[in-house]
């Protein structure tokens, strides 16, 4: 088997066709379509995805709920200013984050959130750079963070969000993400509704997406690559639609890279999705084979990124490059409130 690296997923984007902001309706964002076996492409609006399903198919859809992940505090005695990015809940208290600068945050450090409304200590160092902090506070910490944290948006955008429903999904439901499961933000309820008029069965699982989405591939080798964890949830009702929905010979469409990497982790080698919970770590790139996903729906992601790996695996390297290759030339926009793909 010929040895992929990271190059191999490379292509050239211009800055300026990164979405910077949501469209007005979520519904009218742009569509392309590849066929996967022939790599016929067409194009389209993403309200014409409905006339891709067929009765007796199953759409798949993460409703995790992003949290308001960016905190401001101050270092006690010293009064610095230091951001904190929460990426995992560990217990009730304490979570990992990313901090800025991560200097001002050793072991032992205390630091102040919304004046007094919090205060939080730096526990350990982890391998990483990431920080262990446990936060006391009175009252719900849900409801403080609601105060005093902020949207996580993705680096690559600059604009201020005005709504900050724009970055959830109409169906979040579950939170806990530190970023949007992004491919689901061209639905509204609406179109929801006209799916399943048309025989389609909706089902919801749930992952919580970490940071580690937006971390690059750095080893040049990509089997080499390090893959976050992040995690997921299926119950028991979800699970049997999706299986009947494969034993009667419907397609399992997942909507995202975060569906699809639950679906697959959550997958026995019988082809059958179990019921579960717990942590993945799945690295899907060209060579996986998958068990559970026949189509999906996907925003068009970034150069030489584990996500872009994991289409390909579904497509074909050649296949979706030349697709992206011809988005850039329509001036498709890409990344988190960009346009929509569709692999059939």
């Amino acid at each position: 088997m010929v040895t992929l690296k990271k190059e191999d997923f490379y292509f050239d984007l211009p800055e300026e066709l990164i979405g910077q902001t949501p469209i007005k309706n979520r519904e009218n964002s742009r569509l392309l379509i590849l066929d996967k076996k022939s790599g016929d492409i067409e194009h389209g609006v993403f309200s014409d995805i409905l006339n891709n399903f067929n009765k007796g198919d199953c759409l798949v859809l993460n409703n995790t709920r992003v949290i308001p992940a960016r905190l401001f505090g101050h270092k006690k005695y010293t009064g610095s200013s230091v951001e904190f990015l929460l990426l995992k809940r560990i217990d009730s208290n304490r979570w990992e984050t990313l901090v800025k600068p991560g200097k001002k945050a050793k072991p032992g450090s205390i630091f102040d959130f919304g004046q007094g409304l919090m205060e939080g200590q730096i526990l350990e160092v982890q391998e990483g750079g990431t920080r262990i902090i446990e936060f006391k506070y009175d009252g719900v910490f849900e409801h403080i963070l609601d105060k005093l944290g902020e949207m996580p948006l993705p680096p690559y955008i600059r604009e201020k969000l005005e709504d900050k429903e724009r970055y959830q999904t109409v169906y979040s439901k579950r939170e806990g993400s530190a970023a949007a499961p992004t491919a689901g933000l061209h639905f509204t309820k609406s179109l929801l509704q006209r799916i399943e008029e048309k025989g389609v069965s909706i089902v919801y699982i749930t992952l919580h997406v970490g940071l580690g989405t937006f971390r690059p591939v750095k080893a040049e080798n990509i089997e080499e690559h390090d893959m976050h964890h992040e995690y997921y949830e299926i119950d028991e009702n979800s699970a049997k639609i999706i299986n009947d929905t494969k034993k009667a010979g419907g397609n399992i469409i997942a909507v995202g890279t975060t569906s699809v990497r639950t679906l697959e982790s959550a997958s026995n080698e019988q082809g059958q999705v179990l019921a579960k919970n717990g942590w993945t770590n799945i690295f899907i790139y060209p060579g996986y084979k998958y068990r559970i996903i026949d189509r999906l729906i996907t925003n068009f992601h970034l150069p030489e990124s584990t996500l872009i790996m994991l289409v390909s695996a579904l497509a074909g390297r050649e296949k979706v490059l030349r697709a992206y290759d011809e988005a850039i030339k329509l001036r498709y926009r890409f990344f988190s409130f960009g346009d929509a793909m569709f692999i059939k």
